[in-house]
């Protein structure tokens, strides 16, 4: 038995190992991938002995760890995100995945004298980019990028594996039966069969998570594992009946994700385990199964190969893609020198081993130069190249920590701290604040002051807000700007104006707004109604939700009265189920808002 405590030792301590290991990488910036992946090249046939040769075994610990990363990566993409970058997204992660297959491919052929087929098969192995490396860098590097470029790479990143995996097991499967005569038809085929029932497959398994989960009683700490596990019914169901199993789980992770779900902020505190342990796992399997003493007799050609993916071919490819979007030269130039090599493309080379193509070994020696290469030379300039390319948001922007909460009766909130900066607006009097936006508590030089006892804002003082989640942008730019907003600010104030003594009842007909379950009389006017449900002493900036819209405070005359009134359209920020049950559209409220501010006209 005492093979079992030996592996048991050796297992645990490489994760211990790995996960200390991180606060190097924490410190210096340096690619988590690369520590890991280093740590497994040590403990290997050529470091400390271990030897780990099973290519069937690498590829399936691989990819069940791959399928825990990628449904954590859909769980957290938003709806809005999707918005912002589904389409270009959506085009990176398969044409672009295509155009850099062709393009590694032939420069494949040229550097290595492969036969095309095998070339290809290099290019589609080390085509997709690396979502962990990509976004871990980013946060540890203290990179903030705005939102379209970001939410641009998120998507892409977590959404082109499936493509790379479809397109690295049909060429295989070419060159296993030979099949060179029907190469177009193979690949729509393949593509509509695996990404059509992915995609299907993905959408159903996403509803039925939610609904199971939100139909049974279990122990709190049961939920997470009943949706890991039902996800990876998902991976499972998906690939056995011919469809992409990548695809499926992370189409349902964005469903899931993104509606209504008993127990949703344990589950993500859970999956941020799990997912840390699926990559570490990963990369040490992997870092386990190559053999360092091999790279030599490819190591020049690899890594020229590596160089033309991060100069050529992915910077290429992505610029094909991008255009007709009509980005600016900065984004495009971002993304394509962003587009890291990691895992599942050492994962991708250990494929061709697994369905028996002759000569597999080279194909995981050539990724794992690439991947370190690419980690090398981009890893280590993420920051600088966003400096440089001006796509930086400016520090101070957002909270220092945000909790999601989940409390009784499903009401969702975020716990936020912000850290009030010199010269701001704030510290003049923390009486103008508007009530959304007061804290519940300040932390001044170590010591917790109830707000009451404060009189002012000082510099360093740390604000903790509690707070609906549709109010965290505001939050985050009252808190980090320099000047107070005026009128002019529609974000803040509302993006029209209604008369403040117009009757509540004639706003709410002419909108289709539903007022909380209480009887309205039919002579309160809209001030009268704000002043009500505020309770008194109102400030410029106070928000009161009414249907799928607020009211907010624009003008207060001396503390007493609110003499204008704007309209906020937060359907974007609030919970789709919120959104939807008020059956009010963005732009549907909008022309509302028009016909009847010209009819009062």
């Amino acid at each position: 038995m005492d093979w079992m405590s030996n592996i048991i030792l050796v297992g645990a301590g490489l994760i211990a190992l790995s996960i200390l290991s991180s606060t190097f990488a924490f410190r210096f910036g340096t690619p988590l991938l690369l520590v890991f992946l280093c740590i497994g090249l040590i403990a290997g046939e050529d470091g400390l002995g271990l030897e780990f040769n099973d290519a069937e075994q690498a590829y399936f610990i691989g990819s069940l760890a791959l399928a825990v990363i990628l449904f954590d990566s859909g769980f957290g993409t938003r709806v809005q995100t999707l918005k912002r970058a589904a389409a270009p997204a959506f085009v990176l992660a398969t044409v672009g995945v295509f155009l850099t297959t062709m393009f590694v491919g032939v420069a494949a052929h040229f550097l290595f004298n492969l036969p095309w087929l095998y070339a290809l098969l290099m290019g589609a192995i080390i085509s997709s980019t690396d979502a962990a490396a990509v976004f871990f860098l980013l946060r540890t590097g203290g990179v903030k990028i705005y939102k379209r470029v970001r939410s641009m790479l998120e998507v892409e990143s977590g959404s082109n594996d499936p493509m790379a995996i479809f397109l690295t097991i049909l060429l295989i499967e070419m060159i296993i039966t030979d099949a060179r005569g029907s190469v177009v038809t193979n690949f729509l085929h393949g593509f509509g069969m695996q990404m059509g029932l992915g995609l299907v497959i993905g959408f159903i398994g996403g509803y039925l998570i939610v609904e199971v989960i939100n139909r049974v009683r279990l122990e709190e700490a049961l939920y997470p594992i009943l949706v890991m596990s039902c996800a990876l019914c998902v991976f499972g169901i998906a690939s056995y009946f011919g469809g992409s199993g990548f695809l499926a789980i992370y189409v349902a992770g964005i469903v899931a994700g993104n509606r209504s779900m008993k127990g949703s902020s344990v589950l993500r505190r859970y999956q941020q385990g799990m997912t840390w342990l699926a990559q570490i796992v990963m990369f040490l399997v992997l870092g386990l199964f190559v053999t360092p003493s091999e790279f030599g007799a490819v190591f020049v050609p690899a890594l020229l190969l590596g160089l033309f993916l991060i100069f050529i071919g992915r910077p290429l490819a992505v610029m094909l893609c991008l255009i007709p979007f009509r980005y600016d030269r900065q984004t495009i130039a971002f993304n394509s020198w962003v587009g890291l090599r990691g895992a599942v493309s050492i994962l991708l080379a250990i494929l061709p081993a697994v369905m028996g193509v002759e000569g597999a070994d080279v194909f995981i020696n050539i990724a794992f130069i690439m991947v370190v290469t690419s980690l090398l030379v981009q890893g280590w300039t993420i920051k600088p190249a966003a400096k440089w390319l001006k796509l930086i948001v400016p520090s101070g922007a957002g909270p220092l920590e945000r909790i999601e909460l989940e409390l009784p009766g499903s009401p969702k909130h975020d716990f936020l701290i912000y850290r009030v900066p010199e010269n701001s607006p704030l510290i003049k009097d923390k009486t103008t604040l508007p009530r959304w936006a007061r804290p519940a508590l300040v932390v001044r030089n170590g010591r917790s002051i109830h707000p009451e006892h404060v009189e002012h804002l000082d510099p360093g003082d740390l604000v903790y807000v509690f707070t609906p989640p549709e109010y965290t942008p505001l939050l985050d730019r009252l808190f980090s700007q320099l000047k107070t907003p005026d009128q002019s600010d529609k974000e803040y104030f509302g993006e029209f104006l209604v008369n403040a003594d117009a009757l509540l009842i004639d706003v709410a007909k002419s909108y289709g707004l539903q007022i909380a379950s209480q009887d309205i009389p039919s002579d309160v006017t809209v001030s009268e109604f704000m002043m009500s449900e505020l309770g008194g002493q109102p400030v410029a900036g106070d928000r009161v939700a009414v249907g799928a819209i607020d009211l907010v405070a624009r003008r207060v005359h001396q503390g007493k009265t609110i003499t204008e009134v704007g309209i906020s359209l937060l359907p974007e920020n609030r919970p789709f189920a919120y959104v939807r049950k008020h059956q009010r559209s963005k732009m549907h409220l909008y022309t509302k808002i028009r016909d009847w501010m010209s009819r009062k006209s």
